[in-house]
């Protein structure tokens, strides 16, 4: 029942521009699957349209997830939140018990549902914005002024990133501690515990990525791929080939060389080098700008929830900008060759079937956040009016 001192507003209740950006996206990757795969799966499957084919058997379930999570009201995501925390972690845990999870390159990171293999860690970065989120809406006072709330989220965020890196999962656990530490610091944690928290978390992976052999390696090749260009550099110099081969406006769609057996991982982790190759110079910029008008569209989103008192909305959508955000420059970061060596997918466009449904899952979320707007609570809580000191003034977002 719509409270009495609720006010509609005006405008539409669906985003058409920010559909558009995600159904674009997700057309892109599907063209783009099938351009960088059709070799590898021609001679692997017996068939050039295998992966292309899963590729959208698992948009048409991503939409299907989406839709659901579309009917779902904020309260739901936010009564049951501490639910999600205490699931995510116990699928952390059983993902590391030899027998139950799937090893596959060294990581045993999958659990396997016969039809389809779902990445945990894609899980753990959904249920951690959205744990967040409602967390650091109901706990603004302790996180603001006393070590208690700085400390309790320290210290889940810990435990994730202790059960990633046992699988191991590098990336993930960079993706996640980013994305709840920016939450942290728009939810209103001290300027200096925020810093304090930047330094442990920056020499804390950084210890991991020095101690471990395999993962300094990757840091030296890094500087210098082309020094041993057909072992530890091969991969990171064919990205680099691929690059250089697009030029401005690339060798067009399905002329790309190097998804000829030169690049591997060209449909999943390095899609982004095969963009360059076949679009040019003029077709990765696209890709971004593509992402970056979305992402854009996601904080608006998040501000204007903000301004309207809607605490766990506005954070929820904004942890899912900064998810988004974030795993765009790296994936198109370690393709150019701008970061180290790291396998994570390029939402809506690599092939992976659970990061697809998960990013699919994220967006029905923003949709209903946006749908819910045409109700809100007034007066601003003090909570939200606390947090807005932290943003830019807010803006309306154009219906």
């Amino acid at each position: 029942m719509r409270s009495p001192n609720a006010m509609p507003l005006a405008g539409s209740r669906v985003d058409g521009a920010m559909i558009a950006l995600w159904v674009a996206l997700m057309t892109i990757g599907l063209i783009m699957v099938a351009s960088a795969s059709i070799a590898f799966a021609a001679l692997n499957y017996d068939d050039a349209w295998y992966f292309a084919r899963r590729h959208g058997i698992y948009l048409m379930m991503g939409m299907m997830v989406a839709l659901f999570v579309m009917c779902l009201p904020m309260s739901v995501w936010q009564r049951y939140s501490g639910y999600l925390l205490l699931f995510t972690l116990l699928l952390l845990v059983i993902v590391l018990i030899p027998g139950i999870g799937k090893r596959v390159n060294g990581s045993q990171r999958w659990l396997s549902l016969g039809f389809i293999s779902i990445q945990v860690s894609e899980i753990a970065k959904v249920c951690a914005v959205i744990f967040f989120a409602s967390f650091f809406a109901r706990r603004y006072q302790e996180l603001h002024f006393g070590w208690q709330g700085f400390l309790k989220p320290l210290l889940i965020v810990g435990l994730f990133v202790v059960l990633l890196l046992l699988e191991p999962d590098f990336g993930s656990s960079v993706v996640l501690c980013g994305t709840v530490f920016a939450m942290m610091f728009i939810a209103g944690v001290r300027l200096w515990h925020f810093l304090l928290l930047i330094a442990i978390g920056v020499m804390s992976l950084a210890a991991v990525a020095v101690f471990s052999p395999y993962r300094m390696q990757r840091l030296i090749t890094f500087l210098d791929p082309w020094a041993d260009q057909f072992n530890s550099g091969y991969q990171l110099t064919q990205s680099l080939i691929g690059f250089g081969r697009g030029e401005w406006v690339g060798l067009g769609l399905g002329n790309s060389l190097q998804k000829l057996f030169f690049l591997p991982e060209a449909h999943t982790d390095f899609i982004f080098a095969i963009i360059a190759e076949e679009f040019g110079l003029v077709g990765a910029v696209v890709t971004l700008a593509l992402f970056a008008a979305l992402i854009w569209r996601i904080f608006l989103l998040s501000r204007q929830n903000l301004a309207m008192g809607r605490v766990f909305p506005a954070l929820a959508t904004f942890g899912i900008a900064i998810l988004f955000s974030i795993q765009v420059f790296i994936n198109a970061g370690v393709a150019s060759g701008l970061l180290p060596t790291k396998g994570l997918t390029l939402p809506f466009i690599s092939y992976g079937g659970s990061s697809l449904l998960i990013n699919c899952l994220l967006m029905g979320f923003v949709v209903r956040a946006r749908w819910e707007l045409h109700t809100r609570v007034s007066p601003l809580p003090e909570t939200a009016a606390r947090i807005q000191r932290r943003v830019i003034p807010v803006q309306e977002v154009p219906a």
